[in-house]
């Protein structure tokens, strides 16, 4: 095991490096892989943005501000990090009016590079993926051996951890706050990123603890099995030969819980697992019950669909990476440097 992973988060290795990450905004490049491209009619118009050093949630308000419609008329398939160079699709429903005009008066750091109609609204979730060009600078530690582990996660995947985005400055803390009544969302985007917040610090706990014991990449009797780059799930009772071997070349993956209110779906010592790591969260969990979520699974293990990596220079390391929904490229520059990075 790492005895300098990053608090919080375990991996099966060492981590060879040391490196910063976001020096400049330059070098942190997200490209959203979109679900649908939008048909050219319809009430809703989809803008592609891409973006500079802003959130995803400060453009969907300046977009439902210049077009006088509810915030809520505003849609994207997810967010996106602020401390970063992004481009993705927004979508705004304008049904028999005409689009206002974008160029005037954007916020600095928006860019609108493409608008056409559809005939829905962009929803959360509804992307194939995210495109990646990852700059770490000042790079120390063993070259060879991050280019031996690199090509170990490419072959044989890493533990899929939520990164810091899912928790914000202070997400978490806000979400106990709330969840212990001593306060309550401003509205229902910050109760998601509360919500949200929670699960992914169960989640990654679980996750934690199939490290330390060296099954996070294996099926165990009573998992819940996930279909690797799908949502297909089901019940593992017991393990044969088939199912080992499935698991090996990574076509199937163990799931962590997505905690929430009803039958989390796993047996035996895998549910036992999981109940110790949320009792250790037990007032988020509980609050997570009481606001009725609906518990949900996550693969344990992440495959990068690609992963492709340079050195620039003996201090400057490239990565380029491709994720489905849900993949966090920090998880990957996290998994091979420990990173600074800027607030």
């Amino acid at each position: 095991m790492s005895a300098g992973a990053p608090e919080g988060l375990l991996y099966p290795w060492a981590i060879p490096l040391r490196a910063r990450l976001r020096a400049e905004p330059e070098d942190f490049r997200v490209d959203e892989i979109a679900a649908t491209e939008p048909e050219g009619e319809g009430e809703h118009v989809w803008l592609r943005i891409r973006k500079t050093g802003l959130n995803s949630e400060t453009v969907a308000e300046w977009i439902a501000r210049v077009a006088g419609v509810a915030r809520s008329a505003v849609g994207y398939a997810g967010r996106k990090d602020r401390h970063a160079v992004t481009t993705q699709w927004f979508s705004v429903q304008l049904p028999g009016r005409a689009e206002p005009d974008w160029s005037e008066g954007p916020p600095a750091g928006v860019e609108v590079l493409t608008r056409r109609r559809h005939g829905r609204k962009l929803k959360t979730g509804h992307l194939a993926g995210n495109r990646f060009h990852l700059r770490l600078r000042d790079v120390r530690g063993d070259r060879a051996a991050a280019d031996t582990l690199l090509e170990r996660m490419r072959q044989r995947g890493l533990p899929h951890y939520f990164g810091e985005q899912r928790f914000g400055h202070a997400n978490l803390e806000r979400a106990r706050m709330w969840l212990a009544g001593r306060s309550r969302p401003r509205n229902r985007n910050q109760r998601s990123l509360y919500l949200s917040a929670a699960r992914a610090a169960i989640f990654n706990a679980v996750l934690r603890r199939r490290v330390e014991d060296g099954s996070w990449d294996q099926l165990l009797s009573g998992d819940v099995a996930n279909l690797d780059g799908s949502g297909s799930i089901f019940p593992v009772a017991t393990i044969d030969g088939t199912l080992r071997a499935r698991c090996e070349r990574l076509d199937l993956h163990p799931t962590g819980p997505l905690w929430g209110h009803g039958d989390p779906g796993t047996g035996g010592t895998v549910r036992a697992l999981e109940a110790a790591a949320a009792d250790a969260f037990g007032d988020l969990a509980r609050g997570l019950e009481r606001e009725q979520m609906r518990p949900g699974r996550r693969p344990l293990r992440m495959r990068p669909g690609r992963l492709a990596w340079s050195w620039e220079s003996d201090e400057t390391l490239v990565l380029e990476i491709e994720l489905g929904p849900g993949g966090y490229a920090t998880g990957v520059a996290g998994a091979v440097a420990l990173t600074s990075a800027v607030d």
